[in-house]
């Protein structure tokens, strides 16, 4: 691999496009004949997800199997042309699979398709009000314990169909019969069933297994997973010639939306059909608009959501009136269109038409299908939508009993009753935190007491504060200490009434709240600023020849120890509470970082990172030996990167040089080259000597300027040498073929407090920023360069 030091070029900011898996490195074209080949690739991979996921859903809901094509067709024709997010695509809608197969038991399949029709209207009205915003302001943890609850519900449901019986009208009868449906199985609906959950489970793993066994693994798991189990499932069913349930495509006109349902109907059972059309809008609303911030996030770009909401709306016009199932955005399949390399909204409008021609041309294959290989499918889509991630995220931010309440409610109660009672706990539970505050009264051991209040400070609060001040003896020294929460009128009337009272008695009170700019109130009701409250008043990052306060100007410990000293009085407090969770919890970062043991990088300023977030190693030079140079010495590094390849499983390893590097200016010297038995150092070094072998062979050029000097040019070739010398390790290597390990190089400038990253697609270093980051793409990007394989998935 070459290094071609001059600066990357900044590629613009964009609509339509997203940073593909083939070429991440560089977005797609925004138009034109490549663009169109981008998008004709990504949306074959779109359509081989699609065609299985709809035939499912449908399977789900009890509606003909042809309702899932209609809605994926829908979905991608009129959602994809008139949406406001470009690279979403829509289809049939795994979070609303209960709640319209509680509609087709109830009224019939012609009055599922009304609701979906009148939800598509109501849709596009909210977008026309241009509201859609405001659908995200529900609680995730409501959304998310709807969307666990339907997955749950989803799963019992299609363990009936996988077992060969029937599903039965609610999760809680499906539940309830699941004994003796377990005792009656039809073992060959079984055997497909655990085929295809085999497959699923394994498929995408394929690129972990060992040696040139992984490497063809990978290449084999970029096929869908979906299509694949499908396609094992069938060819099994086929082969054992196994007498089984099979899809049946009936011709659409046969369930087709051609006449409204009765007026008695209708007019009988309004109030629930009202109900169920408003809670089909909510949830394919959200559903859509939570799925288009994400793709935003992987995109890089600004999607237009009442526009995004209004095309929806139209998608589930047309998918009503054809005869279809209820359309969303879905996160699956526009994850995999933007992976795939998609350009523009094209890609989503090709896969609509690869459905209405599979429908059209490809019946014969599809009614092969086995029904328990499709409910196997569901099954497991059913089970991820039970994110641990999601619970691990709600209980961090105290929202559990919202989820739990929420995923409880949906599967015992159906979905709008869940989402209400759900709702109803969030309010509840927020009402609770504005009321409730922790005022705490500690005795100091020089006489004087500290009053720390926790959260906001309201009118219910006062009995409480007063209370904990009434203890305070008369005359005594006080420092009240607020957190920064909410503080009403009321409370500021007894804090400041009560410290009018204490001072008529001789006492002293000092009032500070704890903020981030730690403003502090006097005893007067003056104001001054500063970092702290005490006579230690430096800011964060000031070095310690900086610190005025410090008396121990000739004694370094004595500044170690005053930094310490620091920490605790203001910093320990903030922290705390992340700490004791990360030493509950255990460590589990996602990224190593690899950087010089220079004094002056300081990785957690550079990355903005805080604690758990790095595995960082340092040493002279930022030096990766190569495997087959690893010796008793250095063991230490490769210790290091493989525990944190193995065993914490990180997604990157980022190798940081930095300008000014006293081992790279040690090399250029050739201290591990002089004479005599060589010093520890010299040793080490000799673990650089392939960025000097390098050095003569790249122009001494960066960001676009001539280098400083040999130094800073060895600093920014070693960054290049030491990837390279990391991918020869076997652990890493393996991670980075399967697609789950992005290697990254940086350079930071200590005179311009400037870091660089390396497009190892183009060989060069550009500074990162808002255009930098864009260019790149938050999916990282893969080389195309025979030394540099596949870098991310």
């Amino acid at each position: 691999m070459t290094l071609d030091l001059s600066s990357a070029p900044i590629a613009s900011d964009t609509r339509d496009h997203a940073p593909p898996a083939s070429e991440p490195g560089s977005r797609p074209p925004s138009r034109g004949p490549r663009a169109l080949l981008h998008d004709l690739s990504a949306s074959l991979a779109v359509f081989l997800i699609a065609v299985p996921f709809s035939l499912g859903i449908a399977l789900a809901t009890g509606a003909p199997l042809t309702a899932g094509l209609v809605a994926a067709a829908a979905g991608g024709l009129v959602a994809g042309l008139l949406g406001g997010t470009p690279l979403q695509v829509s289809g049939p809608s795994a979070a609303l699979t209960v709640i319209i197969a509680g509609v087709i038991l109830q009224y019939g399949w012609q009055v599922a398709c009304a609701v979906t029709v009148a939800a598509g209207l109501l849709q596009v009205l909210l977008g026309a009000l241009r509201v859609a915003r405001a659908t995200l302001a529900v609680s995730p943890a409501i959304v998310h314990g709807m969307l666990a609850g339907i997955g749950i519900a989803i799963a019992l449901a299609q363990l009936h169909v996988i077992l060969g019986g029937s599903p039965q009208s609610s999760a809680l009868a499906n539940l309830l019969s699941l004994p003796g449906q377990l005792a009656g199985a039809h073992l060959p609906a079984l055997a497909v069933g655990a085929i295809a959950i085999a497959v699923l489970s394994c498929w995408p793993r394929l690129g972990l297994l060992p040696g040139a066994a992984g490497r063809l693994g990978a290449r084999l798991a970029r096929l869908p997973a979906a299509l694949v189990a499908v396609g094992a499932a069938t060819a099994f069913s086929a082969t054992a010639g196994l007498r089984l349930a099979r899809v049946e495509l009936p011709e659409w006109q046969h369930h087709a939306f051609a006449s409204p349902p009765s007026g008695a109907l209708l007019a009988d059972h309004w109030p629930a059909l009202l109900g169920t059309v408003l809670t089909v809008t909510a949830v394919a609303s959200v559903e859509s608009l939570l799925s288009s911030v994400a793709v935003d996030r992987m995109a890089h770009s600004t999607s237009d959501l009442h526009r995004e909401l209004r095309g929806q709306g139209l998608s589930n016009v047309v998918s009503g009136l054809l005869g279809g199932l209820p359309v969303a955005g879905g996160a699956v399949r526009s994850t995999a269109n933007i992976r795939a390399g998609a350009a523009t909204r094209m890609s989503s409008v090709l896969h609509g038409c690869w459905v209405v021609l599979a429908a059209l041309l490809l019946a014969g294959a599809l009614r092969r299908i086995p029904l328990a290989a499709l409910a196997a499918l569901v099954l497991v889509v059913g089970l991820q939508m039970v994110s641990f991630a999601h619970i691990r995220r709600v209980h961090r931010h105290r929202e559990f009993p919202v989820y739990l309440v929420t995923v409880l409610g949906v599967v015992l109660l159906g979905v709008p009753l869940g989402v209400a009672i759900g709702g109803s706990v969030a309010v509840l539970l927020a009402l609770y935190r504005l009321t409730r505050a922790r005022v705490e009264v500690v005795a100091e051991p020089t006489g004087g007491y500290t009053v720390r209040t926790r959260g906001p400070l309201t009118f219910a609060s006062v009995p409480r504060l007063s209370r904990a001040l009434a203890r305070i003896p008369a005359g005594a020294k006080v420092s009240v200490h607020h957190d920064g929460s909410f503080l009403d009128h009321a409370a500021y009337e007894a804090l400041h009434i009560w410290r009018a009272v204490h001072q008529s008695t001789g006492g002293r009170v000092s009032m500070v709240t704890e903020h981030d700019g730690e403003r502090v109130l006097d005893p007067d009701g003056t104001a001054r600023t500063g970092s702290s409250t005490g006579p230690h008043r430096c800011r964060a990052w000031t070095p310690w020849v900086g610190h005025h306060c410090i008396e121990q100007e000739d004694d370094p410990h004595g500044r170690l120890l005053d930094g310490v000293r620091g920490f605790q009085q203001h910093t320990a407090p903030l922290v705390r509470q992340e700490l004791a969770r990360l030493a509950r919890d255990g460590q589990t970062p996602s990224q190593l970082f690899l950087t010089c043991a220079d004094s002056r990088m300081v990785t957690s300023m550079i990355t903005s990172s805080g604690p758990g977030d790095l595995f960082t190693v340092r040493n002279v030079g930022n030096l990766v030996p190569a495997p087959h140079e690893i010796g008793a010495a250095d063991d230490s590094v490769a210790a290091a990167v493989q525990y944190a390849v193995e065993v914490l499983e990180v997604r990157s390893i980022t190798v940081c040089g930095h300008s000014g590097c006293g081992a790279m200016k040690a090399l250029l010297d050739g201290l591990h080259e002089q004479p005599g038995p060589p010093t520890p150092l010299a040793r080490w070094l000799r673990n650089g000597r392939g960025s000097l072998a390098r050095l003569r062979r790249v122009p001494a050029e960066f960001a676009g300027r001539p280098c400083v000097d040999a130094v800073e040019q060895l600093c920014i070739t070693n960054v290049v040498q030491q990837l390279d010398q990391l991918l020869a390790n076997p652990a890493v290597e393996r991670r980075v073929a399967a697609g789950s390990l992005r290697l990254v190089g940086m350079y930071f400038d200590f005179a311009t407090a400037q870091a660089y990253v390396l497009d190892q697609e183009t060989g060069r270093f550009a500074p990162v920023g808002e255009e930098f980051a864009a260019a790149f793409g938050a999916a990282g990007h893969e080389s195309g360069r025979e030394d540099w394989p596949e870098l991310v998935a």
